[in-house]
């Protein structure tokens, strides 16, 4: 397949495309505008294949978007390019609004357009994959079942309305036009090249530079984590499976509280890189909570795995430690990003 993806910079969209380049002989267009958390970097090989190509675009300029539906002829359109930070979202909530709802509107009309002026059999072909999260979903009381793909929706937060919205816009676009979409809900993702303003990256760094630990309120919120390796082969196989008109909710069962999760890259590093300070977990640091802080997201992921022949292949702890191996083996990378002056807006937390 000629497959164009969006945000193929970032975190989840470079491991996306690592997979594909590596599994499979899809062809890729790649559409970036390269904002502050995207990098080149992050594809590693992908450029020397010879199946894959990078084009900084911003998913909002409606006349780039048709032109390179045009052009490239994609078999498939992978939409992952998004703001995705809650904290930046409660700050400045209009990049989000742009990017994650006027984005996708337009992205979801070129890809109609061109859907239109296909033959019968290209049309029948045709896939829109649509990689949204369960933030959309609002939140979980403790006890509560996790959320599935009939959850009703109940966002809580700029950048969970926003994708919220463009969750429905893909929908309508398949109910009222017939394009072919399916949307993607999946849970938080970490592992390797993930951006530093995001919990375990954040907590990582801070922990081998030996800084705060920051952590929101008393740390009891729960996120169910899916390492990001495992979450590029379900979207794969799901843009070569996925069912017009479907949802798949993706997740590892692996739900931590936010605390769990600091103590226990604390205890890997610690064993990895032993500090002689002492035990990491003395830099904790308890924050301030933000805004509306959703409790708990958890996802039941039965369907998605019936539906398509996949499993998360890593337990957190497994993940856990080849993340934090990573940090520790590739200190260029985010030293750059440091040496920036970055501070991002308020600590804490992951959202993606």
């Amino acid at each position: 397949m000629r497959i164009l993806l969006t945000g193929g910079c970032g975190f989840i969209g470079s491991a996306v495309i690592r997979h594909l380049i590596r599994t499979t002989g899809h062809e890729i267009l790649n559409v970036d505008c390269m904002t502050y958390a995207a990098s080149e970097e992050t594809v590693e090989d992908a450029p020397c294949s010879g199946r894959y190509r990078l084009t900084r675009a911003n998913i909002v300029n409606a006349d780039e978007m048709s032109r390179l539906f045009e052009t490239f002829r994609p078999h498939a359109v992978m939409h992952l390019a998004a703001e995705s930070h809650v904290d930046r979202s409660i700050d400045g909530p209009g990049v989000f609004i742009q990017t994650n709802v006027v984005g996708t509107y337009t992205l979801l009309d070129a890809a109609r357009r061109y859907w239109f002026s296909l033959d019968t059999i290209d049309r029948a072909a045709f896939r829109f994959h649509h990689i949204s999260t369960d933030e959309v979903f609002g939140a979980l009381a403790p006890h509560d079942p996790p959320f599935t793909e009939t959850t009703p929706y109940d966002p809580r937060s700029p950048y969970s309305a926003s994708k919220a919205s463009s969750d429905h816009l893909v929908r309508a676009w398949h109910h009222t036009y017939g394009l072919p979409t399916f949307v993607t809900n999946t849970t938080n993702n970490y592992g390797i090249w993930h951006f530093p303003e995001k919990l375990i990256p954040l907590i990582t760094i801070n922990a081998i530079e030996g800084t705060d630990l920051p952590v929101y309120g008393d740390g009891a919120n729960v996120r169910d984590w899916l390492f990001v390796e495992d979450h590029a082969e379900a979207l794969v196989k799901a843009v070569e499976k996925g069912v017009p008109g479907e949802t798949y909710a993706i997740g590892a069962r692996q739900p931590r509280s936010n605390l769990d999760v600091v103590h226990t890259i604390c205890r890997v590093l610690d064993d990895l890189a032993p500090d002689p300070r002492g035990p990491r977990d003395r830099l904790i640091r308890f924050v301030a909570d933000r805004p509306g802080h959703d409790f708990r997201y958890e996802i039941d992921p039965s369907h998605a795995e019936r539906a398509l022949d996949w499993k998360a292949r890593h337990d957190f702890e497994t993940g856990i430690r080849r993340t934090v191996q990573w940090y520790l083996d590739n200190r260029s990378w985010w030293e750059v990003i440091r040496a920036r002056r970055y501070t991002g807006n308020r600590m804490g937390t992951a959202v993606e």
